[in-house]
C-alpha cells in the first residue's frame, strides 16, 4: 500500500492511472478507522480500479477545540488495517499541506440543509466540511466518492456542493455500520467509558422504538416520548430528536410523519456527542 502525505506528489502518482483509464475510488476519513469505514473502503475497491482512503483530521469543522484535541488519532492501526482490506493509496497530509495560507474556510450557501439540526446546533460546521472535502476532491480527482449515511445530513451537503461546483464525482451513499448491540459505529465511540458504552446502544433501540409508533402519534408526542425515554438516564442529554424529509431535510413540526421520513437524534454521554437515524 502507498502512502502519501503531499498533494504534487499523490497527484503524480495518479495521473499515471488517469492515462491509462483507470476509474479511481476515494474514502475521505478523519482517521481511527473501523469497520463502517472499512466496508466504504470495500464497496470502493469493488467498484474502481484503485482507491484511495484519506487520513485527516480537519480543524475547520470543529466548534469545539477540546473536542479536537481529543478526536482519536490511531494512525499505526489506521494503517494495518486499511492493509489489510486491499486498500492501494493513503493519503495522509498535515494541516499545513491542507491549508498553506491558514485555516481559510469557504463560505457556502446550502439552504435549509445547513439551517437545521447539526447546522443550527454546530454554525459553520457544514462550511468547514464542505471546504475540507472539496479541497480533497480537488487533491485527488475521483471518479467515485463514498459516505456512509449515518451523518446523512453531511452527506446532503456533500451532494449539493458537487452539484454546485458541477464536479464530475459520484457521490456514494452507504449503510450504516453497527455493531452487534445496534450501536452506530464511530470513532467518538473510542471516547466512551465501559459504562458509557454499555448505555449507548439505547440510542438506536430508542430510534426503532419510535419508528414503530410513527404511524399512530405526531411528531410532538414522538419528540416528547423520546425525551421521556432519555430522562431515564442521568447521563445521557438529547441534543435533538428531529423528523425530516430525507430529500431536503424540512422537519416535520407537529403532524403525523409520512412513511418516508426519517428520524435524526444526537446524544450526548459523557461529553462525547453521538449522531444515528432511521427509516420511519
Amino acid at each position: 500500500m502507498e502512502v502519501y502525505n503531499e498533494i504534487a506528489i499523490l497527484q503524480n502518482r495518479l495521473s499515471s492511472l488517469f492515462s491509462t483509464g483507470q476509474q479511481i475510488g476515494f474514502v475521505p476519513t478523519m482517521g481511527a478507522l473501523h469497520q463502517g469505514h472499512l466496508a466504504l473502503v470495500k464497496e470502493a475497491l469493488a467498484e474502481n480500479d484503485c482507491v484511495v482512503c484519506s487520513i485527516f483530521v480537519n480543524p475547520t469543522q470543529f466548534d469545539n477545540a477540546e473536542d479536537l484535541l481529543k478526536y482519536p488519532r490511531l494512525e499505526v492501526q489506521d494503517l494495518e488495517l486499511l492493509t489489510e482490506v486491499g486498500c492501494q493509496m493513503v493519503f495522509m497530509p498535515s494541516a499545513q499541506e491542507m491549508y498553506p495560507e491558514g485555516f481559510k474556510v469557504e463560505h457556502y450557501e446550502f439552504g435549509s440543509l445547513q439551517q437545521v439540526m447539526e447546522g443550527a446546533s454546530r454554525p459553520g460546521h457544514f462550511d468547514g466540511v464542505a471546504t475540507v472535502v472539496r479541497k480533497l476532491f480537488d487533491a485527488v480527482k475521483p471518479h467515485r466518492a463514498y459516505f456512509g449515511k449515518k451523518d446523512y445530513q453531511q452527506l446532503l451537503i456533500i451532494k449539493a456542493m458537487v452539484h454546485q461546483m458541477q464536479l464530475p464525482i459520484e457521490i456514494v451513499p452507504c449503510e450504516t455500520f453497527r455493531e452487534t448491540d445496534g450501536l452506530a459505529m464511530s470513532s467518538r465511540n473510542l471516547r466512551l467509558s465501559a459504562n458509557e458504552r454499555t448505555l449507548a446502544p439505547v440510542i438506536y433501540q430508542i430510534l426503532q422504538e419510535a419508528s414503530t409508533m410513527a404511524a399512530r402519534w405526531n411528531t410532538l408526542q414522538l419528540k416528547q416520548w423520546v425525551q421521556k425515554q432519555l430522562d431515564r438516564y442521568p447521563s445521557m442529554e438529547l441534543v435533538y430528536f428531529e423528523i425530516a424529509n430525507p430529500e431536503d431535510l424540512s422537519l416535520t413540526l407537529d403532524a403525523s410523519p409520512s412513511k418516508n421520513q426519517m428520524g435524526f437524534i444526537v446524544v450526548k454521554i459523557g461529553g462525547v456527542r453521538l449522531i444515528d437515524n432511521i427509516l420511519l
